[in-house]
């Protein structure tokens, strides 16, 4: 599948450039990205086209440093629900993960990654050999992801570090001024990195229930949008009869219009197994939903399918080592 880019996320560029007097229409016309397309919630863009107007961009406003100015323009609907499931997460580190988990929806030409590290949690951005040189657009993601880790925690937030791989620029101080700590240019990668103490305090707009259901909207969008894969229609399904217990290959094939057979198979050739997605699934549910105080145990081991709590603790401890009720605690 050809790389692609979420339309919509063109808006921060649109409001980018026009933030310099400059109207963005007839750019976006030259360069045949229709501007409709950025209201459109299931619209795409090839990804070369999103490159080709990030350097029409740099042509036009003549400060290299433009791309930063992403921080003040996003939107959380620029990343369709992802970016309401990242406001309701329960701690920076839950956000940053569905980040990472769910950047596919965003775009397809880029690898986003969370990695331990001696520091602390850093997100590793890796794209592809051309996007590499248009930095303005490296830098535009690391703005944003500082914007919304503040938007989040507080405006008091500033990470460890940052390091960039393309080369000093001569507006260094605007870099200084965004993110308050050390930058690194000409490093071998872009990452962001924030201390764990910050990463994992919870957060005051924690709300489980409703970053699970904007979860929900990203998987069937992804299920949808690579209509071949076979593990986003899967986890797709499983969400969604997970209440009504009783979930099992043979029901999760009936639901998709396939034969339990052909459905194993498919997921042998992905290298996975119903099983594995099944408990995948609900342990990615049980840690968001165990950190919602609202929620009893009961009502969690209903919504992940479980008939009795015995068994959902069980499963708990084993898939984090420890009972829901410590987890809960601690968390």
């Amino acid at each position: 599948m050809a790389a692609t880019y979420f339309a919509p996320t063109t808006r921060i560029l649109w409001k980018i450039v026009e933030s310099y007097g400059i109207d963005p229409e007839p750019m976006f016309r030259e360069l045949h990205v229709d501007p409709k397309l950025l209201e459109d919630t299931n619209a795409r863009i090839p990804y070369d086209a999103a490159d080709r107007l990030w350097i029409k961009a740099a042509e036009l406003v003549d400060d290299s440093c433009f791309g930063l100015r992403a921080a003040k323009y996003w939107h959380p609907s620029n990343l369709n629900a992802l970016g309401y499931a990242w406001l309701a997460s329960t701690s920076l580190r839950t956000a940053l993960e569905r980040f990472c988990r769910y950047s596919r929806l965003l775009s397809s030409g880029a690898v986003i990654e969370l990695k331990e590290e001696a520091e602390g949690l850093s997100l590793v951005a890796t794209y592809t050999e051309a996007t590499k040189s248009f930095f303005w657009r490296i830098d535009a993601l690391f703005a944003l992801l500082i914007s919304m880790c503040r938007v989040n925690y507080g405006e008091r937030l500033n990470p460890v570090s940052v390091s960039i791989a393309h080369p000093e620029p001569s507006c260094t101080g605007d870099y200084f001024a965004l993110f308050r700590c050390p930058v690194e240019f000409s490093t071998a990668g872009n990452r962001i990195t924030l201390s764990r103490q910050e990463a994992d305090e919870r957060l005051p707009g924690a709300n489980p229930q409703f970053a699970q259901l904007n979860d929900q909207i990203v998987i069937n969008y992804l299920a949808q949008l690579e209509g071949e894969n076979i593990v986003h229609r899967v986890k797709a399904a499983i969400i969604e009869r997970l209440p009504s217990g009783g979930v099992s290959d043979a029901s999760i094939a009936d639901e998709l219009y396939m034969h339990v057979r052909s459905l194993q198979r498919a997921l042998r050739v992905e290298g996975t197994t119903f099983k594995t997605l099944l408990n995948e699934t609900r342990k990615e549910l049980a840690e968001n939903y165990i950190q919602d105080d609202k929620l009893t145990l009961s009502e969690i081991s209903f919504m992940l399918g479980f008939s009795e709590i015995s068994s959902f603790s069980r499963a708990f401890k084993r898939w984090t080592g420890a009972s829901p009720k410590s987890y809960r605690q601690t968390s």
